[in-house]
């Protein structure tokens, strides 16, 4: 075990290590070569300190121990995005009271959840119906005391009012531990209890009091009802995922009692160190499950997660003497559990998308991202428009690029653009970024000239995200939409060869007034161009952020219209070729006829027929079936990847 301490003594780093030696060779290595991380934290430690432990289980616990005592900056740090509400029952009250509780927890009580503020609310105020547990204050029972009058929730039947004595003490702690019981997942029981007693009452032909108890039946099956069945009714599991980019990582966990989800938790955490999932998964199972007391008699008898943790055998056995019986840790191969875990990783995904669409929707935020952008590339201009190109493709076929286009840190969709990159250009990445950049500041160029695009320019590629239909099959281009006016930066996907490309296709332009930056994916490095080394961005720089979704979202944008094209790309149809004849022309076709072969028995005044079919048209199609047909024997569409005959 070893901890780095500042000059002024604070331990801002704890670790642990087999070889000690070879760690710190690994911290003082060239700081050119380290992460940020690392970087920063090499730099701000003055001295190191190490203890020597006989186990891994010991340096398990020990490590656990430092961070809760030192809570050091450099170490992964859970905190929840939220403070979630927790049912508690006072029990170690002389008269237990139920009541919704947040932060850190007390000796005594027992807690239930976590669950949502509404839902929690709805349900505590069910289950007083059936079990009318004290859940007062301690103010308001003294007053009831000494008054020997009850509370008004002791006059609406909601508590049992032991304040005045309708009830024992010992009666009433009965009460909450039934309240208990049935929260820990022993509905089943209440309600075959409750349904005894109103067949005995409607026996008696008390039908009041069978009334009464058929409403306390309705109100206990709405709470149990509430939580979905998910697993068989002896689970009890705990359930995580994870969901984590370069920077942060989001964290889901659903709580599984008597095979029913009881409670859900999230966190979204900042990787401030270079942490792999087997370790930061171990990190999160020390912070969830080693919260000082009350929350190991939580731990469950399995607990669920995407990998496995790093030291598994000794984080067993020290969950297993936290609980005091074993506990599983495993990932979930098939079967119900499974898919639960799906579920929880659907869960993580979408809540690290509103961790950063909340972000970037706070103005506060995007004006310090693009000021820590400026300041950081040392440009002499605002960061007013940003645009960001990324090429896609699959071993070189179908080889696509995308612009996105980002002003005042907000996406500006309706400026996106899309290119189809064919012939030399499509060689390889760096030949792409030459061939996209150029066509796109060709435009701007010609835009600016105010001369239209030369006869033959006009790429189905260069169109507006919203256009693409019937460009490629177009005999007459129609006008093309204008591109926007230059950015101040253009973001390629990349290193240093693409970010050159991307210079150079500039300069051949002429065009000296944008500047450019790439942003690599392995260690989020972002190049300039002609540089020998990168700019290395702090990882919760707001800056760096702004730059990983304009790329994400290029790359998102790239992808979608990459699948596109190969899709297309993978069915063929007979009717292909034919000059003039678009896709909403070849649809009016199959719509009227039906099929090819019915298409290729019409005479020409029949085809005239379809929707947008002319004489000349009409010609045109007759005489290029009877070509195929001549030349292939047969006519039809045929769906490459499946084989399947798609249009006869």
């Amino acid at each position: 075990m070893y901890r780095f301490r500042d000059p002024h003594g604070r331990v801002i780093y704890v670790g642990k290590a087999k070889n000690l030696r070879s760690r710190l060779n690994s911290y003082f290595a060239n700081p050119a070569g380290l992460l940020p991380k690392t970087h920063a934290m090499v730099h701000a430690a003055s001295s190191v300190e190490w203890t020597v432990v006989a186990s891994e289980l010991e340096s398990l616990q020990l490590e656990y121990t430092w961070i809760k005592e030192f809570k050091p900056r450099f170490n992964v740090v859970f905190r929840d995005d939220k403070s979630y509400p927790y049912l508690a029952v006072t029990m170690g009250e002389k008269l237990p009271r139920v009541q919704v509780m947040r932060g850190e927890r007390r000796k005594g009580t027992r807690y239930f959840g976590p669950y949502t503020a509404g839902a929690i609310r709805e349900t505590m105020d069910t289950l007083l119906r059936v079990f009318p547990v004290r859940s007062c204050s301690a103010g308001v029972l003294k007053r009831a005391q000494a008054s020997g009058r009850p509370c008004l929730l002791g006059y609406i039947d909601k508590c049992s009012a032991p304040c005045v004595g309708r009830v024992t003490p010992e009666e009433h702690r009965q009460l909450a531990e039934d309240f208990c019981s049935f929260m820990g997942g022993e509905a089943g029981k209440f309600i075959r209890r409750l349904e005894k007693e109103m067949a005995s009452a409607v026996a008696e032909l008390d039908y009041e009091r069978a009334a009464r108890v058929r409403d306390d039946i309705a109100a206990l099956r709405k709470v149990f009802e509430r939580n979905a069945v998910v697993l068989s009714e002896d689970t009890e599991a705990d359930v995580f995922a994870l969901h984590e980019d370069d920077l942060e990582a989001s964290v889901q966990v659903f709580h599984v009692r008597g095979g029913r989800i009881r409670g859900q938790r999230g966190w979204v955490v900042e990787k401030v160190e270079d942490v792999t999932t087997p370790e930061l998964i171990e990190h999160l199972l020390q912070q969830v499950y080693g919260e000082d007391g009350e929350y190991q008699e939580r731990i469950p008898r399995e607990v669920l997660v995407p990998e496995i943790p790093a030291n598994h055998a000794e984080l067993v056995e020290w969950l297993g003497g936290l609980r005091g019986a074993r506990v599983d840790v495993r990932v979930p191969q098939r079967g119900d559990k499974a898919a639960l875990m799906s579920t929880v990783r659907e869960n993580a995904e979408q809540a690290l998308k509103l961790h950063k669409v909340r972000r970037a929707g706070d103005i506060t935020v995007r004006s310090q991202a693009l000021q820590e952008l400026q300041e950081a590339l040392e440009l002499p201009v605002p960061l007013l428009r940003i645009e960001c190109f990324d090429i896609s493709h699959v071993q070189g076929t179908n080889v696509v690029a995308s612009m996105v286009v980002v002003e005042d840190g907000l996406p500006k969709k309706a400026d996106y653009r899309k290119f189809s990159i064919t012939g030399e250009a499509a060689r390889d990445d760096t030949a792409a970024m030459h061939d996209v950049l150029t066509r796109r500041f060709r435009h701007y160029l010609q835009d600016k000239a105010a001369q239209p695009p030369k006869s033959g320019e006009i790429l189905s590629g260069d169109l507006p995200q919203d256009a693409q239909q019937g460009a490629d099959d177009a005999v007459v281009p129609a006008a093309k939409a204008k591109f926007a006016y230059p950015p101040n930066l253009v973001v390629v996907d990349g290193g240093q060869p693409q970010v050159n490309a991307a210079a150079r296709a500039l300069a051949d332009l002429g065009v000296d007034d944008v500047y450019v930056v790439g942003l690599a994916k392995r260690l989020e490095e972002v190049w300039l161009p002609d540089s020998d080394f990168p700019v290395i961005l702090p990882r919760t720089s707001q800056g760096l952020y702004l730059l990983q979704r304009i790329r994400d979202e290029a790359h998102r944008f790239a992808i979608s219209f990459h699948r596109q094209k190969r899709g297309k790309a993978m069915t063929v149809s007979a009717l292909d070729g034919v000059p003039g004849l678009g896709e909403a022309k070849r649809k009016a076709l199959l719509s009227h006829f039906g099929s090819l072969k019915k298409i290729k028995a019409a005479s020409v005044v029949e085809l005239t027929a379809a929707k947008g079919i002319g004489p000349a048209l009409a010609e045109a199609i007759s005489r290029h079936l009877g070509e195929a047909a001549d030349s292939n024997g047969t006519a039809v569409a045929v769906n490459m990847t499946t084989g399947e005959i798609i249009e006869d």
